[in-house]
């Protein structure tokens, strides 16, 4: 029987903490794994001790090269979905991603599509030495999210709202 509580554990690819929170896990699908954050979280975000504000909703696709953030208001960001390794678990209730750097997010008011940090992928492509196979799936992930964040595939036109539904 999986463990209701998920630890979500992401690091860059020197290993620094990125970041670090439960989660209750929601579901499981042919997706991926639904994990739900409510507000009052505490966490570690970008390597120091933070307080979720916003619940969320977490899927940890079974194998691709990204996780996805659903938002409810007032986030700007309706999607948000970090360009990231395949999860990588260990047992049912921890999960290690390294984040990529690169983002790939649909804001909430303009349905615009949008892919950012592209320097902060380069700068730490060239100083942390990503290897080509890597870079490769990454800008493929980016890539194919662009399209789909845009185009109403699912999960991110609106089954995922079902499930922040649980965690507002």
């Amino acid at each position: 029987m999986p463990s209701d509580v998920v630890r979500v554990i992401y690091r860059k690819y020197d290993g620094s903490v990125h970041r670090d929170y439960p989660a209750r896990r929601l579901a499981e699908d042919d997706l991926g794994i639904w994990l739900g954050v409510p507000a009052g979280t505490t966490s570690v975000y970008h390597g120091r001790p933070s307080v979720e504000q916003i619940p969320f909703v977490l899927l940890v696709p079974h194998q691709a090269w990204w996780t996805c953030m659903f938002n409810p208001p007032p986030r700007t960001s309706e999607v948000y979905c970090d360009i990231a390794t395949p999860a990588r678990w260990d047992g049912e209730d921890t999960v290690h991603l390294i984040d990529l750097d690169l983002d790939v997010v649909r804001r909430r008011e303009t349905g615009l599509v949008e892919l950012r940090d592209e320097d902060e992928f380069a700068e730490h492509r060239s100083r942390f030495g990503y290897p080509d196979d890597l870079v490769v799936a990454a800008e493929g992930a980016a890539g194919w999210l662009l399209t789909a964040l845009g185009d109403g595939t699912e999960p991110f036109a609106t089954s995922y709202r079902k499930w922040l539904a649980l965690v507002l």
